[in-house]
């Protein structure tokens, strides 16, 4: 279906003030109203930076109601009083999403989960846009704008990871996430499944997840891959062997559930969600979350150095376009680089350079190497990231303006546990080891060019066939 037409007007704040029949629809299905904020997360995004920039955008617009699917083209144009809303070439398609497996069978993609269900939305950040019951379920007072965890305690899987987090890292859909309902909900199983579809706006930048969440009514105990017993009953680590692959699960496990909840409650308190507080407070709750992100990038590195370090580790073989991959793993990480004023010359969105390798690998190593480049760059300084083509092999180079490496730095920059002198806590040092690894792993290379004052080159070069 296509409509020629649809308008709205927000104010400085962000109301909708006015909006056409089709626009206030799908604001009302996102929880939202006529003069209340608007509840689309990714036109309140694009919304907020024509304000801020103070000029048109004309970006492709993608979101969806409770039955569709809408690809659309959205220009914003600022005003004195907020913005106006032009959506143009609207079309509607039916939705495509993937409901969670509940014991043996799995509810049909395009039909909500059979029995009571609820569907649910977040934005790119993880926050609740919308929660709604399909059965007469009661939902909790409070969700709208909290963050997934801090509704759903979020539980690990037989592998002591989380299917949504891994999901979001690989900008994804995934299914089988486990999670305990929140106070509020009734009837409350004890357990739940989330499944979620990885949503992507129209520059192919990730726009957060929609699903279902379906109640598990004959839950069993997990166990580890030999079967033998329960995979993490009991935190205690015993006298596993360090080289045993069920130590690194246990210790995710173990981490993984209480580092999720200190950041879900830290960045409640930093946020002011509950109300203001004392503005040194706010920061210390900030410095809190910082800690626990970094033990939780701890805790993924020790992860990925026993998978790597494991006889007979290997990586997939796929054909991927590192000019695409490079820039998601922009995407991923543009808000750090907004905070630091730093710019990203990304490649074009028609430039391609296809190789063989591994998706997530690559996305991976890139997303080490662009952030290592923000890290460890002045503000207001410029990253460039170019691909070349070649016969036999691609490769793409990110290129900052930080301080540059000497000849000995360089010697030892892919090094376990090599940080170069560095005392912050900006990374374990074993990021650039991994990435070395996984590029050897997928028949390619990873190599650094660098002098004293004049920034790093960090190349990853793979097969094209």
């Amino acid at each position: 279906m296509t409509s020629s037409s649809v308008n709205g007007q927000i104010d400085r704040t962000g109301l909708l003030l006015a909006a056409d029949p089709a626009l206030l629809r799908l604001q009302e299905r996102a929880g939202g109203a006529l003069g209340g904020p608007l509840m689309l997360p990714q036109l309140a995004r694009l919304a907020a930076l024509a304000m801020r920039l103070e000029r048109s955008i004309t970006r492709s617009l993608l979101t969806a109601d409770d039955q569709n699917d809408i690809n659309a083209s959205v220009t914003i144009t600022p005003t004195d009083a907020g913005a106006t809303l032009q959506i143009t070439d609207w079309r509607v398609g039916a939705a495509q999403l993937t409901a969670a497996t509940v014991d043996a069978g799995a509810a049909d993609a395009d039909d909500p989960p059979i029995g009571d269900g609820w569907r649910w939305e977040c934005d790119p950040q993880l926050r609740l846009v919308r929660l709604s019951a399909l059965g007469p379920s009661t939902l909790p007072d409070r969700w709208q704008g909290t963050s997934l965890s801090e509704t759903f305690a979020l539980e690990p899987g037989e592998d002591g990871r989380f299917p949504v987090l891994m999901a979001l890292a690989e900008t994804r859909s995934f299914e089988g996430q486990r999670v305990r309902p929140p106070t509020g909900m009734t009837p409350a199983p004890a357990t739940m499944l989330m499944s979620g579809q990885a949503m992507v706006d129209g520059s192919g930048s990730f726009a957060g997840f929609r699903g279902w969440l379906v109640p598990v009514t004959n839950d069993t105990t997990l166990v580890d891959d030999a079967g033998a017993e329960p995979r993490i009953a009991d935190p205690a680590f015993g006298s596993l062997p360090l080289s045993d692959p069920r130590f690194g699960r246990r210790i995710d496990g173990a981490l993984r559930g209480p580092l999720s909840r200190i950041i879900a409650s830290a960045e409640t308190i930093s946020g002011q969600f509950e109300g203001p507080i004392r503005a040194d407070y706010a920061r210390y709750a900030a410095d809190i979350a910082h800690a626990a992100r970094h033990l939780v990038g701890l805790i993924d590195d020790l992860a990925d150095l026993q998978s790597i370090e494991r006889p007979g580790f290997h990586a997939a073989r796929e054909a991927v376009d590192l000019a695409d991959v490079a820039r998601r793993a922009v995407g991923l990480l543009m808000m750090k680089a907004e905070e630091k004023q730093i710019r990203i010359d990304a490649p074009a969105l028609d430039e391609k350079a296809p190789a063989i390798g591994e998706f997530r690998r690559v996305l991976q190593v890139l997303l080490n190497l662009i952030g290592n480049a923000i890290r460890y760059s002045p503000d207001g300084s410029m990253i460039w990231i170019r691909c070349e083509q070649g016969p036999d092999f691609a490769s793409i180079t990110v290129a900052d303006q930080g301080q540059g490496l000497s000849a000995d730095q360089q010697a030892v920059v892919f090094e376990k546990f090599e940080r170069l002198g560095r005392t912050d806590s900006g990374g374990s040092g074993l990021g650039l080891y991994i990435a070395r690894r996984l590029a050897r792993a997928m028949d390619g290379e990873l190599s650094v060019e660098s002098a004293p004052g004049q920034g790093a080159r960090f190349t990853l070069r793979l097969p094209v066939s």
